[in-house]
C-alpha cells in the first residue's frame, strides 16, 4: 500500500502543478495568438468560434501531460533503486527529497512547456478544427465546454480520483504490494547480476 500511495502522491504533485498553471492562465492567451497564425486560412466567423474553443479547452495540458510522464517515471525508478538498498528511514528521507526535486522541476519547467504549446496550438490545432468541424458543430462544442455541469464535474475530478485512488490502494494493497515487492526484488537481482563483473 505504501508503494501505491507514493505513486498516487507523485501523480497528484504533477497534476497540481498543471492545474495551478491552467488556473493562472489568462483566458485569452490561446485565443490571442490564433488569429495571427491562421487568419488567412480560416473564415473569420469560424476563427472566432475556434478561438473560443481553444480558450475554453486548455489544449496546453497535452504538453504538460508529456512533461509529467518522465518525471513520474523518474520518481518511480528512484523508489525502485532505493528499495532494499537503504534503511526505511534513509529511503523515506531520500524519497522526500526526490519528490521535492520533482515538484521543483515541474514548477520550473511547466511555464516553458505551456508557452510552447500555446505558441504551437494556432498552427497545429486550429486548422484541424476548421477542417473537420462545421460552424454549427463548433458552436455545439462551445456549449459543451461552457456547460456548468461539465465545469462542476471537472472541479470534482481531483477529489474523485483521490478518493478512488486511496480506496483502490487500501483494497488491493494486501494483494498487490507483496507481488510488487517480489517484482522489485527480482528486478533488483537482475540489475545486480547485469552490473556485477
Amino acid at each position: 500500500m505504501h508503494a501505491l500511495r507514493n505513486t498516487l502522491i507523485v501523480m497528484a504533485l504533477c497534476g497540481t502543478a498543471c492545474a495551478a498553471t491552467a488556473a493562472t492562465t489568462p483566458a485569452t492567451a490561446g485565443a490571442a495568438a490564433a488569429p495571427a497564425a491562421v487568419a488567412g486560412a480560416i473564415p473569420p466567423a469560424k476563427q472566432v468560434l475556434i478561438d473560443k474553443i481553444l480558450t475554453l479547452w486548455h489544449m496546453e495540458s497535452v504538453g504538460l501531460s508529456m512533461l509529467q510522464a518522465p518525471v513520474s517515471d523518474a520518481v518511480a525508478q528512484a523508489k525502485v533503486v532505493l528499495q532494499g538498498r537503504a534503511t526505511d528511514a534513509k529511503r523515506d528521507a531520500a524519497m522526500t527529497d526526490i519528490v521535492n526535486e520533482a515538484r521543483k522541476f515541474m514548477e520550473e519547467t511547466t511555464p516553458t512547456v505551456r508557452n510552447s504549446a500555446l505558441k504551437l496550438i494556432p498552427a497545429k490545432v486550429a486548422p484541424l478544427l476548421a477542417e473537420r468541424f462545421s460552424e454549427d458543430e463548433l458552436k455545439q462544442m462551445i456549449a459543451i465546454l461552457e456547460s456548468p455541469v461539465k465545469q462542476k464535474f471537472e472541479a470534482l475530478l481531483p477529489e474523485l480520483q483521490k478518493s478512488l485512488g486511496e480506496a483502490v490502494a487500501t483494497d488491493s494493497g494486501p494483494v498487490i504490494n507483496p507481488k510488487l515487492q517480489d517484482l522489485k526484488q527480482r528486478i533488483g537481482m537482475r540489475l545486480r547480476a547485469a552490473v556485477t563483473p
